[in-house]
């Protein structure tokens, strides 16, 4: 649970004013030890301003990627809009010796609103051959599967299927 920094400060002189042992007398407010150290740690050192809660996070990433880099990255997609984040990525890589992952790039691509549609057609698959089978032997089907049988192993089932007379053929 958090506190406020007064309730934090109403704490610490609670304890500091009670007639029993510290340990004691945070068992029974329930705070751990060590989290109260660390507040009259604060405490003492900044008073009451120290005990409010900080920012977890911190002001910079450490893997960001300079804005002046971001910067050239966006320009040659600008220049080269047929290329994929992939082909930018590793084109910007050899080109200016700065890695920068294809993640980023997209992303960064992402963020500006640069990412087209790709260039291929989707195709669905059909409900059955467009040329069938008329006799056995033209058309051949195969699946491959493994099953675990107890105190035996892993087996592997392999299956040829004429198309025709649906017949396993191996």
């Amino acid at each position: 649970m958090r506190y406020p920094a007064s309730e934090k400060a109403e704490i610490i002189h609670l304890v500091e004013q009670s007639h029993l042992p510290a340990k004691r007398t945070l068992d029974k407010l329930g705070i751990p030890r060590a989290t109260f150290y660390r507040w009259y740690d604060r405490y003492r050192e900044g008073g009451v301003e120290a005990l409010a809660d900080h920012r977890s996070r911190p002001d910079r990433v450490w893997n960001r990627i300079p804005d002046d880099v971001r910067g050239q990255i966006i320009d040659l997609a600008l220049e080269l809009p047929e290329l994929s984040p992939r082909e930018l990525a590793v084109r910007f890589t050899d080109e200016r010796k700065y890695f920068v992952s294809e993640a980023s790039v997209y992303r960064l691509l992402k963020a500006h609103d640069l990412i087209t549609s790709p260039a291929y057609v989707v195709i669905k698959a059909a409900n059955a051959f467009k040329d069938k089978t008329t006799a056995v032997n033209q058309l051949w089907q195969t699946d491959f599967t493994y099953l675990k049988i107890t105190g035996w192993g892993w087996y592997y089932l392999s299956t040829v299927l004429d198309d025709f007379s649906r017949y396993i053929v191996a």
